[in-house]
């Protein structure tokens, strides 16, 4: 088990690089710094799932002038890298094994060849529990390593002490963008399941959001909260609005569990929506590298459909990257 150090100056991740893959088993994609990948997802009146569009119903505005778009492909089958960040937080403690047994049944279904993920655990630390890999196996192994942390054992002390009843959400969500997922091609998903609640991070949750952004990371949120734990505004305190700020601006949703929807339903919600996904890249007519933040905006030729993508990116030079 590797523990992930924050310090004052930074944070890092140090983990164990996994082993080599043959050179056969590397999905081949070539990548044009020149390009902004964008994921969409669209949807119907009622919610449904829209698939087999063209690239004809699709306009991409950047800073609301239209962009052509270079490369389309629906449904895509790029490789899909999935970080899981699991709350282990005291207030998780009643949900930890049914956590552990969705993401489970997930990760079987919704892994293919070229797919991989790894898992991260938080509380008032966070933990690299299972590195990159794509065998449900070591997944499984990692998620059984899944238990509730109430203090700071096995932290290396740092200049700045953490508050052991601390939850590091906004410092979690940026390790896995920044450190896991930003040197990574093809599609990439952050999926946090948390009640939402952030006490002791670092970092901001517009920080954690900006790595996400600069990783071209979507993230999925599942708000799971044991109603035994209650806020002063509720089940969920503020954690719900936290975590729609961090999904709408990356082109994810919040998924939310309750009597109605189980774990496991959104599950395969996330899964169908993984798989029905349009990949769109365009060549901006602005291109300036000068690190400046750029609104992303995607229009449907039908009124009657609505996309759902990150709402912007940063123009990073590739060195920056």
């Amino acid at each position: 088990m590797r523990t992930l150090v924050f310090l004052a100056t930074g944070v890092a991740l140090f983990a164990q690089q996994p082993p080599q893959q043959p050179v056969d088993d590397l999905p081949s994609i070539k990548v044009d710094v020149s390009v902004v990948n964008v994921l969409c997802t669209v949807r119907d009146k009622k919610g449904g799932l829209v698939p087999h569009l063209n690239k004809d119903d699709f306009t991409i505005l950047e800073d609301g002038k239209p962009q052509p778009i270079k490369y389309f492909t629906p449904e895509t089958d790029l490789p899909l890298t999935i970080g899981m960040l699991v709350d282990v937080s005291g207030s998780q403690e009643n949900l930890i094994g049914i956590e552990r047994n969705a993401a489970s049944a997930f990760f079987s279904q919704v892994l293919r060849k070229k797919d991989e993920a790894f898992l991260i655990a938080f509380g008032p630390e966070a933990e690299l529990l299972q590195d990159y890999t794509n065998s449900t196996r070591l997944l499984n192994e990692g998620l059984n390593q899944l238990r509730v942390h109430g203090g700071v054992g096995g932290i290396t002390p740092g200049p700045v002490p953490i508050d052991p009843r601390g939850t590091i959400l906004y410092d979690a969500v940026y390790l896995a963008a920044n450190d896991k997922l930003r040197t990574e091609v093809g599609r990439k998903v952050i999926v946090v399941i948390t009640d939402g609640v952030d006490e002791g991070s670092r970092l901001t949750n517009d920080q954690g959001i900006e790595a996400a952004q600069k990783a071209d990371a979507v993230i999925y949120s599942i708000l799971y909260a044991d109603p035994r734990f209650r806020g002063p505004f509720g089940n969920f305190g503020g954690g719900e609005s936290a975590l729609h700020k961090m999904s709408d601006a990356t082109g994810g949703r919040v998924f939310r569990v309750d009597r109605g929807h189980t774990l496991d339903q959104i599950f395969r919600e996330l899964q169908d929506e993984m798989r029905s996904q349009y990949s769109i890249g365009y060549t901006p007519s602005n291109d300036s590298k000068d690190g400046s933040y750029r609104k992303l905006d995607i229009k449907l030729a039908s009124k009657d459909m609505k996309a759902q993508a990150r709402k912007g990116y940063y123009a990073i030079k590739p060195q920056q990257q």
